[in-house]
Protein backbone atom coordinates (compact mmCIF):
# COMPACT_ATOMS: atom_id res chain seq x y z
CA UNK A 1 0.00 0.00 0.00
CA UNK A 2 1.07 3.35 -1.15
CA UNK A 3 1.68 6.73 1.84
CA UNK A 4 -0.69 9.24 1.38
CA UNK A 5 0.88 12.31 -0.79
CA UNK A 6 2.99 14.93 0.66
CA UNK A 7 0.06 17.37 -0.62
CA UNK A 8 -2.99 15.13 0.82
CA UNK A 9 -0.96 15.24 4.35
CA UNK A 10 -0.79 18.83 3.76
CA UNK A 11 -3.94 19.89 3.39
CA UNK A 12 -5.14 17.57 6.46
CA UNK A 13 -2.60 19.42 8.45
CA UNK A 14 -3.95 22.94 7.35
CA UNK A 15 -7.55 22.19 7.34
CA UNK A 16 -6.86 21.15 11.33
CA UNK A 17 -5.19 24.37 11.92
CA UNK A 18 -7.75 26.44 10.49
CA UNK A 19 -10.03 24.21 12.36
CA UNK A 20 -12.55 22.74 9.59
CA UNK A 21 -13.43 20.80 11.97
CA UNK A 22 -13.15 17.36 13.93
CA UNK A 23 -10.40 14.76 13.26
CA UNK A 24 -13.30 12.75 12.45
CA UNK A 25 -14.72 14.84 10.23
CA UNK A 26 -10.98 16.32 8.24
CA UNK A 27 -11.04 12.19 7.98
CA UNK A 28 -14.24 12.23 6.46
CA UNK A 29 -13.61 15.18 4.46
CA UNK A 30 -10.18 14.00 2.74
CA UNK A 31 -12.01 10.30 2.36
CA UNK A 32 -9.01 9.31 5.25
CA UNK A 33 -9.03 7.14 8.33
CA UNK A 34 -9.72 9.44 11.38
CA UNK A 35 -6.52 6.89 12.84
CA UNK A 36 -4.58 8.32 9.88
CA UNK A 37 -5.28 11.98 11.01
CA UNK A 38 -4.75 11.28 14.65
CA UNK A 39 -1.28 9.91 13.63
CA UNK A 40 -0.06 12.54 11.36
CA UNK A 41 -0.97 15.19 13.93
CA UNK A 42 0.58 13.09 16.63
CA UNK A 43 3.93 12.78 14.66
CA UNK A 44 4.25 16.14 13.45
CA UNK A 45 3.94 17.36 17.29
CA UNK A 46 6.86 15.00 18.23
CA UNK A 47 8.92 15.34 15.04
CA UNK A 48 7.54 18.47 13.52
CA UNK A 49 7.74 16.20 10.26
CA UNK A 50 4.95 15.06 8.00
CA UNK A 51 6.43 13.07 5.78
CA UNK A 52 5.82 9.30 5.57
CA UNK A 53 8.13 6.95 7.08
CA UNK A 54 10.65 4.98 4.67
CA UNK A 55 8.98 1.91 3.74
CA UNK A 56 10.55 -0.81 5.80
CA UNK A 57 12.16 -3.41 3.73
CA UNK A 58 9.70 -6.61 4.74
CA UNK A 59 11.12 -9.33 6.15
CA UNK A 60 14.47 -11.52 5.02
CA UNK A 61 13.63 -13.97 2.11
CA UNK A 62 13.57 -17.78 3.39
CA UNK A 63 15.24 -18.94 0.59
CA UNK A 64 18.81 -17.35 -0.07
CA UNK A 65 20.72 -17.79 -3.22
CA UNK A 66 21.94 -21.31 -2.63
CA UNK A 67 18.53 -22.42 -1.74
CA UNK A 68 17.52 -21.15 -4.74
CA UNK A 69 20.22 -22.27 -7.21
CA UNK A 70 18.90 -25.80 -5.18
CA UNK A 71 15.37 -25.19 -6.23
CA UNK A 72 16.43 -24.97 -10.01
CA UNK A 73 19.06 -28.02 -9.87
CA UNK A 74 15.42 -30.22 -8.28
CA UNK A 75 13.58 -28.52 -11.19
CA UNK A 76 15.48 -29.49 -14.21
CA UNK A 77 15.85 -32.24 -12.71
CA UNK A 78 12.82 -33.73 -11.34
CA UNK A 79 10.26 -31.21 -13.79
CA UNK A 80 7.41 -33.13 -12.61
CA UNK A 81 8.18 -32.80 -8.54
CA UNK A 82 5.03 -31.48 -6.90
CA UNK A 83 5.64 -28.35 -4.22
CA UNK A 84 5.19 -30.76 -1.36
CA UNK A 85 8.39 -32.86 -2.79
CA UNK A 86 10.68 -29.86 -4.02
CA UNK A 87 9.55 -28.18 0.03
CA UNK A 88 10.67 -31.65 1.86
CA UNK A 89 13.74 -31.75 -0.94
CA UNK A 90 15.27 -28.47 0.57
CA UNK A 91 14.71 -29.05 3.90
CA UNK A 92 16.17 -32.05 3.86
CA UNK A 93 19.60 -30.72 1.61
CA UNK A 94 19.72 -27.70 3.77
CA UNK A 95 17.63 -27.72 6.72
CA UNK A 96 15.45 -24.98 5.65
CA UNK A 97 11.60 -25.11 6.02
CA UNK A 98 9.53 -23.58 3.05
CA UNK A 99 5.95 -23.00 2.76
CA UNK A 100 3.96 -24.37 0.03
CA UNK A 101 2.70 -21.00 -0.83
CA UNK A 102 6.63 -19.30 -0.71
CA UNK A 103 7.87 -22.40 -2.77
CA UNK A 104 5.31 -21.43 -5.84
CA UNK A 105 5.75 -18.01 -5.25
CA UNK A 106 9.55 -18.50 -5.69
CA UNK A 107 9.02 -20.40 -8.51
CA UNK A 108 6.61 -18.08 -10.54
CA UNK A 109 9.88 -15.51 -10.07
CA UNK A 110 12.29 -17.76 -11.09
CA UNK A 111 10.21 -18.30 -14.48
CA UNK A 112 10.16 -21.81 -13.49
CA UNK A 113 6.51 -23.15 -14.53
CA UNK A 114 5.54 -26.30 -11.86
CA UNK A 115 3.55 -29.41 -13.54
CA UNK A 116 0.19 -29.92 -12.09
CA UNK A 117 -0.49 -33.85 -11.43
CA UNK A 118 -4.20 -34.30 -12.33
CA UNK A 119 -5.34 -37.75 -10.87
CA UNK A 120 -8.45 -37.96 -13.14
CA UNK A 121 -9.75 -41.08 -14.52
CA UNK A 122 -9.97 -41.07 -18.21
CA UNK A 123 -12.73 -40.12 -19.85
CA UNK A 124 -14.77 -43.74 -21.13
CA UNK A 125 -15.36 -42.16 -24.37
CA UNK A 126 -11.03 -41.68 -25.18
CA UNK A 127 -9.34 -44.41 -26.86
CA UNK A 128 -7.84 -46.41 -24.98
Amino acid sequence: MRAYSIDLREKVVEAYDREVGSQRQIAEIFGVSRSFVEKLLHRRRTTGDIAPLPHGGGGKPVLDGEALSLVSQLVEKEPDATLEELCEAVHMERGIRVSLSNMCTRLKHMGLARKKRHFMPQSGTAPG
